[in-house]
């Protein structure tokens, strides 16, 4: 029980809980239930930036077209009884164009893999845009109702956030045994140093592949699900800049050293997007300043500012272990970032 107490994934879990009765902020049941989402997408896209090092700047793109996976065989497909279906459909395309971009980029690195992400991302947004007979263009997709499933009413906003929440628990566990197995401490060694990965037998590629494939299905899931929330789907969720949204809360958080760090990042750049935009239009200055200053000072994000705290003080008190006892392997590094 001390360990389940000890862990951060479980006071997150109990406060998002009880998130609807939250005094104030139990009013937003949709505010809550997009973050929900967006902690799935941040954490999946994570598993490229944090794990693995792969500086993707077109995940916005798999979100969207989860979404618009969604909506499309909502509408045309499945009819209007249909509820789990269109989101399984949002996984299936985003782990497919995930697939596809994955699989064309494996063996890029650095500035050539960040700008085809972006190409990528700039290319399906264009489509969707001017696709008017399939995606309703500018105009976008409306009309998908979110219908009653096992005798839930899914239209009720907190009956919908519970599901949300639902999903949003086995994601993160499922992402965070992910990140700690064998697996994930393939992709730590990739991303620690991707030419001695090489040396050592690790089909490198075929690691970037994979992982860009998961990651994509879980960003589907989240835009399929963020579209049963607005019950629309518009092609604006496929710009660049949601792309630039998911990187920048990702880095603020500190998920370059943590695992809870795009949590806290997401919950901060929903609260500035969400709250503080009700009250000033140029809230995005305050947010692109707090960035600046944050990374400039700290690079590791607010995770690592804790982090690097909590260290300091294990240090004075002579806890943490030295050198010689670390081994000095991706597997230790992982247990203490996580």
């Amino acid at each position: 029980m001390d360990k389940v107490r000890k862990d951060p994934l479980f006071w997150i879990f109990l406060v998002f809980l009880c998130y609807p009765f939250l005094p104030y902020l139990g009013n937003f049941v949709s505010l809550g239930t997009e973050l929900l989402l967006w902690f799935i997408f941040t954490l999946s896209f994570n598993l490229c930036l944090g794990q693995t090092g792969l500086p993707s700047f077109g995940h916005g793109a798999f979100y969207g077209l989860g979404s618009y996976a969604a909506a499309i065989s909502f509408l045309r497909f499945y009819g209007e009884d249909s509820f789990f279906l269109p989101l399984i459909t949002a996984i299936a395309i985003g782990a497919l164009f995930g697939a596809m971009l994955g699989w064309m980029i494996r063996e890029k690195r650095g500035v050539y893999f960040a700008m085809l992400t972006v190409v990528f991302t700039q290319v399906v947004f264009g489509i969707c845009w001017r696709w008017d007979a399939v995606t309703g263009g500018e105009a976008g997709l409306s009309g998908i109702d979110r219908v009653s499933i096992l005798g839930l009413n899914m239209k009720d906003p907190h009956t919908y956030y519970y599901f949300c929440f639902v999903v949003f628990l086995l994601c993160a566990i499922l992402i965070r045994t992910l990140a700690k197995s064998c697996f994930g401490m393939s992709l730590q060694a990739v991303r620690q140093n991707y030419i001695r990965a090489q040396y050592l037998g690790y089909n490198t590629g075929k690691y970037k592949f994979a992982v860009f494939t998961i990651s994509s299905a879980f960003a589907g899931l989240a835009g399929g699900m963020y579209c049963m929330l607005t019950q629309s789907a518009f092609a604006d969720i496929l710009d660049w800049s949601k792309s630039g949204d998911v990187v920048m809360a990702t880095l603020l958080g500190g998920g370059t050293v943590s695992f809870y760090g795009p949590i806290v990042g997401s919950i901060i750049f929903i609260l500035f997007k969400e709250l503080l935009s009700a009250l000033w239009d140029h809230w995005a200055l305050i947010y692109g300043l707090l960035f600046v200053v944050v990374l400039s000072l700290f690079p590791t994000g607010l995770m690592g500012i804790i982090i690097n705290r909590s260290r300091g003080k294990k240090s004075k008190k002579g806890l943490l272990p030295t050198p010689a006892k670390q081994g000095g392997g991706a597997e230790e590094q992982v247990e203490q970032t996580n």
